[in-house]
């Protein structure tokens, strides 16, 4: 009954904070905040919350993956608490439309679920003078496949029937496939409505990293961010995605796991090959993320994920998405922000954040490389 409890609190929060569109938050000073730091003044740090402004004032404009927004609400919201005179301003939209303002310079810096194409850090050094564009990892957690099947819930299944759903190859919620690893559930002879992302998306992309090599014989697509299977239904963003699910019955999709915690939506468990199939947690996202190796070179820490583990607990279909910022050539006007915010965030207070928001930190051994290539930033 506690763990319930914490849920339906834990939920309710997460709810409050799941808004779509653009985030605008604004640091409001108050006379009772005597040990609230003021951004502009070189570097005093909040009693309440220990954040470090080190000079950061203004405006600080961002964008792209919605997989990150629940984080980013948070973030925001408490750094601005501690910071006053500094507005966060994160535009919750994909991981694409991000790097593309990021190599616009319009943005502070981008968050991405994916790693910077080749192509895209070509394309940043016009932004990024005598630099790069590099990938910082921030935020790690499950990619949820959520469903809503009145009757049913407890559901499991494995990758090649994932990959069947999803390219439209299982198409009844009865199907033999699904019945077989879920005995004694009562399953209806009901369409299965499969919706994906509408626009470029690094969720959709990981998603098909995990079946490309979870189930390469039924999923043959490459892996990128636009959605490639035919059929299915579109929504725009993870919270349309969720959204739909939530209001559909014989609906399954796919969004991080603080959608469905903030909208009481019922996830699927994973056949991995291990002992018995496993929930999407943030802990259990913890134990595949904890497996990857940095694949960037210099500056950059583009990770490498283990999406086929059978490791016992390890949940495979996980995602990390990096805040991609210049390693040199950064906005004089914007860098003291961009070096303070991000410090918070890949600081312990603000990733221990993210387990009750339903994501799972950078490891350690990781995290700490974070950290020195944001203090070098310049």
């Amino acid at each position: 009954m506690k763990l319930q409890r914490k849920n339906r609190l834990r939920a309710t929060a997460l709810g409050a904070l799941a808004v779509s569109g653009a985030l605008v938050l604004t640091a409001c000073g108050s006379d009772d905040n005597s040990g609230a730091a003021t951004g502009g003044n070189g570097g005093k740090t909040s009693a309440a919350s220990n954040i470090k402004c080190d000079g950061a004032k203004g405006q600080l404009p961002a964008s792209g993956s919605s997989a990150q927004k629940n984080a980013m609400d948070l973030w925001a919201k408490n750094y601005m608490a501690g910071c006053s005179g500094v507005e966060i301003n994160y535009k919750s939209s994909s991981s694409g439309e991000g790097i593309v303002a990021f190599n616009q310079g319009t943005v502070g810096f981008a968050g991405s679920d994916s790693a910077l194409k080749p192509e895209e850090v070509a394309e940043s050094k016009k932004i990024c003078k005598g630099g790069q564009g590099i990938n910082l990892p921030m935020v790690g957690g499950p990619i949820a496949i959520g469903y809503h099947l009145e009757g049913v819930d407890n559901l499991t299944l494995d990758a090649p029937t994932l990959a069947k759903i999803f390219d439209g190859k299982i198409k009844k919620w009865n199907d033999p496939a699904i019945a077989k690893l879920n005995s004694g559930a009562k399953l209806p002879d009901k369409a299965i409505q499969a919706f994906h992302r509408s626009e470029d998306s690094g969720t959709t992309q990981n998603l098909g990293k995990y079946l490309g090599a979870a189930a390469p014989s039924d999923w043959k697509y490459e892996a990128e961010k636009k959605w490639p299977a035919p059929g299915g239904q579109a929504a725009s963003g993870s919270s349309g995605v969720a959204s739909q699910v939530k209001q559909v019955d014989g609906s399954i999709g796919y969004f991080e796991l603080s959608y469905a915690t903030s909208q009481s939506i019922s996830t699927v468990d994973i056949a991995t090959g291990g002992s018995a199939p496993v929930k999407a947690t943030p802990e259990n996202a913890s134990k595949a993320i904890a497996a990857a190796k940095i694949k960037g070179t210099g500056k950059d820490l583009a990770l490498d994920l283990d999406y086929t583990t059978k490791a016992e607990g390890a949940y495979p279909i996980v995602l990390v998405t990096y805040e991609v910022v210049c390693d040199k050539g950064n906005k004089a006007e914007t860098l003291p922000t961009v070096k303070s915010f991000l410090n918070y965030t890949a600081g312990d207070d603000g990733q221990k954040l993210l387990t009750d928001a339903g994501y799972a930190p950078i490891p350690a051994e990781i995290n700490s490389k974070v950290r020195e290539t944001i203090a070098s930033l310049s």
